[in-house]
């Protein structure tokens, strides 16, 4: 079985798509060593240049000569190209689109993470909103299986682009494994230092972005306890980064609330563990990686009760409405203040995370592709 990959993300991406197409990737190579995989992409350079040396079932193809300065269209026209040279079985767009024209006897697989371009658009330039609308619904069209990373998504590719249920396959993402591993307490007194994390504090990680509504959590601190901190971790989208901080200056948090745009991936384990709980309110998510990462570090979780969070939380987590910031609030406090609840969350936790183990989601999507070239 010889598998081609649309690797850009993997290779450039550093959050949610990437981290998603690097352990699907890695996660095949070392449970199957008898399917070989073929990684495309315009770029291999930056911190994940070397990220698939040294495994032997994995290797790359990139634009050479004049594709080299034309990667966009070399993504979606030139990679076609290659495909019977390779000799590749299946073709799988591990992020909403897949190239054109490839050739009809390649099987093709493409997973959709959310379609908050049809569901949002305003989140969105318009242009943008209309670009990632056609890649999207020319991707659906033309795969034979869609994957969906849950219900919720499942339900919107019905929904917004019509996509028929027989088509769709809902496959759980895990987290990166480094989650799952036991964090020392050296090492959590060492990512202390280096960050200067307050004594107590609360954690959202992901893209400061409106969709995320960190502002909410902001302004439900003015309910919490003074000596509560809030650390945030994540890159900034446009100008929601200013309004938070305007908001900040306003409510006098400025010196609860901390901003981490910069922390090493290898440190977010111990960014969680050192926290009281972890917090991600999101008004919208294809799947709420955090939420997972979170639990996996032995973190208890409050998130929201909508889209595709309790699928992920189960009933292992608390839950506010993203649109109530004294709801938020209520639930923070719980989280903090009632030990035997924490408890109990966390060893709920333990079963949850199970479902999204890598073994058991890499297994599934090995017997999809299995099951694809049979027909």
């Amino acid at each position: 079985m010889i598998i081609g990959f649309d690797a850009k993300r993997a290779f450039q991406n550093m959050t949610g798509l990437g981290n998603y197409s690097r352990m699907l990737i890695c996660g095949l190579a070392k449970q199957h060593k008898d399917v070989y995989s073929v990684l495309y992409a315009p770029k291999m350079d930056g911190y994940y240049k070397t990220f698939f040396t040294g495994y032997a079932n994995i290797s790359t193809r990139q634009p050479h000569g004049f594709d080299k300065h034309l990667p966009r269209l070399w993504r979606s026209f030139g990679v076609s190209m290659h495909m019977s040279e390779d000799e590749i079985d299946i073709f799988h767009g591990l992020s909403h689109e897949l190239p054109l024209r490839l050739p009809k006897d390649v099987k093709k697989v493409v997973t959709m993470h959310d379609l908050i371009a049809w569901r949002n658009p305003e989140y969105f330039s318009a242009l943008d909103a209309k670009i990632h609308q056609y890649k999207q619904k020319s991707a659906c069209k033309r795969a034979d299986i869609v994957i969906a990373i849950s219900q919720q998504t499942k339900q919107d590719l019905m929904h917004y682009i019509g996509v028929p249920e027989e088509k769709i396959r809902v496959l759980y993402q895990s987290c990166d494994p480094i989650f799952r591993e036991e964090i020392s307490e050296r090492f959590k007194k060492e990512v202390r230092k280096e960050y200067k994390l307050p004594d107590r504090y609360i954690i959202c990680v992901g893209t400061i972005e409106k969709r995320k509504n960190q502002d909410s959590i902001i302004a439900a601190m003015s309910q919490l306890p003074d000596d509560l901190h809030l650390v945030l971790v994540g890159g900034c989208h446009g100008n929601y980064r200013s309004k938070l901080i305007s908001n900040l200056k306003s409510s006098g948090l400025q010196k609860r609330v901390h901003l981490i745009d910069d922390a090493e991936f290898e440190d977010f384990p111990a960014l969680y563990a050192n926290s009281l709980a972890a917090v991600y309110v999101s008004k919208f998510e294809g799947f709420g990686i955090p939420i997972l990462e979170a639990m996996s570090c032995g973190v208890p979780v409050v998130t929201s009760n909508c889209s595709s969070m309790p699928e992920v939380g189960g009933d292992a987590v608390l839950y506010a409405d993203p649109n109530n910031v004294d709801e938020i609030a209520s639930q923070i406090n719980r989280i903090i203040s009632d030990e035997a609840l924490r408890e109990e969350l966390l060893q709920k936790a333990e079963i949850q995370k199970q479902k999204f183990d890598p073994q058991v989601t890499t297994q599934a999507l090995f017997d999809l592709y299995k099951e694809l070239l049979k027909n």
